[in-house]
């Protein structure tokens, strides 16, 4: 649905999962959040109330569904239902986190698509566009037939790596092989070769490296990939890198989930640096001294603006984006 803007004011909302980075992408965006307030009744069910009017408005709504992420997506899909039912003229759904992206296939027998059922959802509650952040898998935009607009971390990872002149003599590493397109991408913003782990995972969460695709010796290996959940598979990775003379691991990651073992993995790892961002709103007992957060508020924002104006987003997808 096409929005004129002289007729169609802007609202921005946010609910629980990341109130920090909404409040940043309203400031990057240049209109304040609005007043919404989620309650629980005593049994547990969400309850809320949009405190202002939103008729005829291009919403936006902030949301990450992360943990507790059966909470957050229930918060996510009440909000998509009342503003429909608020008579907002489009509901865009900025999700900087998708959650449920890893069950995006069927791997074994009898096993749900949860990835698809989620798109089902955000789609059957009223939702007009999705506006995600580095998707687990790309295919996920085919499960949805609503526009989705899906933003890439690396342009800010590499920015960090340039700025701080750690692409001298760089490899990028790719932590599996569905991970190349993802790892090359950052190659191409650093001039520096790819290498691949080639690993395999006999249960989830759990992995085990084979062999590295590529030379790292003498290099400072930078390895990417689009989450860190128990770090099981990332600290793997820098172990076996070291062992074969890479000078210094880095890792890098968009979604920082860290959950079960996660932080001791990556205190105890030979990682000199773990670079997120802030995607995922991050307690301070998981803020370790190796750790720097990136904030993807300028570009989440710059993507709000340019879908509010009907601009392309696109020119985002590649470039370089300056944080600064």
């Amino acid at each position: 649905m096409s929005i004129n803007k002289s007729e169609c004011e802007m609202k921005l909302f946010a609910l629980n999962s990341n109130k920090p980075l909404a409040q940043k992408i309203s400031k990057a965006v240049g209109v304040p959040l609005g007043k919404t307030s989620v309650s629980r009744f005593s049994d547990g069910e969400i309850q809320i109330n949009i405190e202002e009017s939103i008729r005829g408005a291009a919403v936006f709504i902030i949301q990450s569904t992360s943990a507790p992420v059966n909470d957050n997506l229930m918060e996510l899909l009440i909000m998509i239902d009342a503003l429909k039912r608020a008579s907002a003229q489009t509901i865009n759904v900025v999700m900087p986190y998708y959650g449920y992206a890893r069950q995006d296939r069927k791997a074994r027998s009898r096993e749900p698509i949860t990835a698809k059922l989620v798109a089902n959802m955000l789609e059957k509650a009223g939702a007009d566009r999705i506006l995600a952040l580095d998707l687990h898998a790309a295919q996920i935009q085919g499960f949805f037939d609503i526009p989705v607009d899906h933003l890439f971390g690396a342009p800010l990872l590499a920015d960090y790596f340039l700025e701080n002149h750690l692409d001298e003599d760089a490899v990028v590493v790719s932590p599996d092989h569905g991970g190349v397109v993802r790892a090359r991408r950052l190659a191409e913003f650093l001039k520096a070769p790819i290498a691949i782990i080639d690993k395999r995972r006999p249960k989830p969460n759990v992995s085990e490296v084979m062999n590295i695709i590529g030379n790292v010796d003498g290099k400072r290996a930078i390895i990417i990939d689009d989450m860190i959940d128990t770090a099981g598979t990332i600290t793997l990775a820098a172990q076996a890198l070291i062992d074969a003379g890479a000078k210094e691991v880095y890792a890098s990651s968009t979604h920082a989930v860290l959950s079960g073992p996660a932080i001791e993995r990556l205190e105890q790892s030979p990682i000199k640096k773990v670079i997120v961002t802030d995607s995922i709103q991050l307690p301070a007992a998981k803020r370790i001294a190796k750790m720097v957060e990136i904030s993807v508020a300028p570009l989440i924002g710059d993507a709000i603006s340019r879908i509010y104006h009907n601009e392309p987003v696109s020119p985002l997808f590649n470039n370089r984006f300056k944080r600064h």
